[in-house]
C-alpha cells in the first residue's frame, strides 16, 4: 500500500514537468533581428496629484483682498484610449532598448469644495473641472527579458517618457503645462504566433515635474474663478496604460 502511494506521489509530482514539454516555436529567428518595428494600441486611466495652497488672502486687480479657502482633488481615474508605433533595437540576448512614440487620449475630473461656502445642508459648495488631455509621447524605455520558453517570453521594462500637452488653453480654473516628463516601469510578455508577435504590457507612469501652469491665472478674466484657480501648489500627473503592441 506504501509502494502504491509512493508511486501516485511520484506521478502528481512529475505532472507539471511533463505540462512543460517542448513545443515547436513560432518565428523562431524573430528576436534575432537587430530592430523591431510595430504598431500598438490600448487603454489608458488618467489622474493628477493635487497639493493644496489651503487657507489664504487673494489679492485682486483692483487692490482688494478676498479671504479664499478651496480644496481640489481628482477623485477619480478617467479612462481614455492610446495608439502609437514601436521600435526596437537589440542589445544582446535579453535586453533591447525601445522607442514607441504614442497618442494618448483622456481627460482628468477634478473636484473644488470651497470651504467658506456651505450649501443648505451645511456642507462646502462643490463644483467639477472636466480637464482634457490629448498627449505626444516619446518613451524610451530598456526592456529585459527572460528566456523564451515555447511561445512566451516574459519580461520587465523601465524608462523615460517625455509628453507634449496638446490640449488648447482655455478659461478653466486649472491648466497643465504643455511638456511634462514621467517615470514609467512596466511588465509584459511577449506570444510568438503564427504569423505575428502579440504583446500585452501594463505600465505605470509618474509625473517628475510640476504639471501645473502657474502662469494660467493671469489669462483668466473671471475673478470669481481666481479662489480655484489659486487653490493648488502643485500638481503631479499619473497613467495606467495597458497596451497590446502588434509586432
Amino acid at each position: 500500500m506504501k509502494r502504491i502511494v509512493l508511486l501516485i506521489l511520484i506521478a502528481v509530482a512529475a505532472l507539471p514537468v511533463a505540462a512543460q514539454k517542448r513545443k515547436v516555436q513560432n518565428r523562431p529567428y524573430i528576436d534575432l533581428r537587430p530592430m523591431h518595428f510595430g504598431i500598438s494600441v490600448g487603454l489608458n486611466m488618467q489622474d493628477i496629484e493635487i497639493e493644496n495652497v489651503g487657507p489664504q488672502t487673494i489679492t485682486l486687480n483692483d487692490g482688494t483682498t478676498m479671504p479664499a479657502h478651496v480644496l481640489c482633488d481628482a477623485d477619480i481615474w478617467n479612462p481614455g484610449f492610446s495608439v502609437g508605433v514601436l521600435a526596437e533595437m537589440r542589445l544582446s540576448q535579453h535586453f533591447t532598448w525601445r522607442v514607441s512614440p504614442a497618442m494618448h487620449f483622456g481627460s482628468k475630473r477634478l473636484t473644488f469644495r470651497n470651504m467658506l461656502e456651505m450649501d443648505d445642508s451645511g456642507k462646502p459648495k462643490f463644483s467639477t473641472q472636466d480637464m482634457k488631455n490629448t498627449y505626444l509621447s516619446l518613451p524610451v524605455d530598456l526592456k529585459f527579458s527572460a528566456e523564451r520558453f515555447n511561445n512566451y517570453r516574459p519580461y520587465v521594462m523601465a524608462g523615460v517618457n517625455p509628453m507634449l500637452n496638446l490640449a488648447g488653453k482655455d478659461q478653466e480654473a486649472l491648466q497643465l503645462n504643455r511638456f511634462d516628463v514621467m517615470l514609467e516601469v512596466g511588465l509584459g510578455c511577449d506570444f510568438y504566433l503564427p504569423f505575428f508577435k502579440l504583446i500585452p504590457e501594463l505600465k505605470f507612469c509618474y509625473g517628475l515635474t510640476n504639471a501645473l501652469n502657474k502662469n494660467h491665472v493671469d489669462e483668466l478674466r473671471d475673478a470669481n474663478i481666481l479662489p480655484y484657480a489659486l487653490s493648488a501648489r502643485k500638481a503631479t500627473a499619473k497613467m495606467i496604460v495597458f497596451t497590446l503592441y502588434f509586432e
